[in-house]
This record gives C-alpha cells, structure tokens and sequence, in this order.
C-alpha cells in the first residue's frame, strides 16, 4: 500500500481531497494535513508556495478559503479549530519532489519497517532516483548513499543547519518577509489559527 505523507489516516485522506484544489486554485501547494485530537479538535494544514515562501497573509487567506469550503463539505462531525501554517524552517518532506528540492540539506527519514537493521537514516539528502530517495550517510566513518524506496518512509524532515536558515531567509526575504533582526521570532512558523469564537473556524 503506498504511503502517504501528506495525509496518514482515512480521514486525513478525505480532509486533503477536498483541500487540494482550493489551496491548488490560489497558487499554493498542501505539505500536511493532519486533524488532532483534544478537547477541541485541531484541522492543521500546512502549506507553502510552489517556489517557497509563504507569508502569514498567505496563511490567512487560505484560512478563509479552506473554512468556505468544509463549510459546504462538512467532512468533521464533531467541533474543531482549523489551523494554518508554513512548513516552518526544519520542515517536514512529505513529497517525493521535497527530497530532490532539498538536495544537499541535512535530513533525518525514518522508515516503517527496518532497512538493513534500522528504521532511522540521518544524513545529506542526495536526490531522487525513480521512486527512491537518495541519502549520503556515514557507515564506519565513511559516506555511503543509500535509496530508500519512497513508500516505505514514515517520517522525513529538515534538519536545522546554518545552509537551511540561509535559503529560508532568502525564501522569506523573496515573498516580502521584512527581517530586521536575527531573532528566535524568525525560526517560528508563519502561521494562523482562527480562534474559537470565529464561526467560519470552529465548527459544531
């Protein structure tokens, strides 16, 4: 069965089948969706610019558009909080295009089913190669690049390295983020989450 990075579980499926084209038809991509659990459940997605660089502005306006949308579909029976976000600086790769992207930055992927006697691979990511995802290692104090099918990750991000922060500010910089200090604000993910009292965000 292939995996899904985007959306794990059957409801996350059908959440991201509905999502797609709406995020799709305003220029932007889905990276994630999950729906959490909770007192309050969270409809988290998060998504980015074809090219990179997403904005909170961004975020707000397909906030607006996704809750018109499950509005109409009403996929979540129970009361939630929708939530979107930018992939943030360490993001998560959920697509096999994020791995050749991403060439060249540190990554940690982490498999289903061990591989040669473990399930967690931390190296630079080296491309792609037909449906696998090629990692450079170090096995016994020496580089090796390995391929890793795509359907049997379960987990891929971004480390955080001064090269990631690098491109994410020029990222940033690009979609018309104004960055004057080098502070911890900038590592935070862009984000909005519409609050409980907001009916367009928290349904019944």
């Amino acid at each position: 069965m292939s995996n899904d990075l985007i959306a794990k579980t059957a409801i996350d499926r059908r959440l991201a089948e509905i999502i797609t084209p709406v995020i799709e038809d305003m220029g932007f991509e889905l990276v994630r969706v999950r729906l959490q659990g909770g007192k309050t459940a969270t409809l988290q997605i998060m998504a980015d610019r074809p090219d990179g660089g997403i904005n909170v502005d961004d975020c707000g306006e397909i906030s607006t558009m996704v809750s018109a949308t499950l509005d109409v579909e009403d996929p979540i029976e129970d009361k939630y909080m929708l939530e979107v976000s930018s992939p943030g600086i360490d993001r998560p790769l959920t697509r096999l295009k994020d791995f050749a992207t991403y060439e060249g930055y540190d990554a940690k992927l982490e498999t289903d089913q061990q591989i040669d006697g473990r399930k967690r691979f931390t190296g630079v990511l080296a491309g792609v190669e037909g449906e696998d995802v090629l990692i450079n290692i170090e096995v016994g104090g020496e580089t090796q690049t390995i391929g890793l099918n795509f359907d049997w990750l379960a987990d891929a991000k971004l480390l955080l390295t001064d090269e990631l922060i690098a491109e994410m500010l020029r990222q940033k910089k690009e979609a018309g983020v104004e960055i004057d200090n080098l502070d911890e604000s900038m590592f935070d993910e862009v984000q909005t989450e519409d609050g409980a009292d907001d009916d367009a965000a928290t349904k019944e």
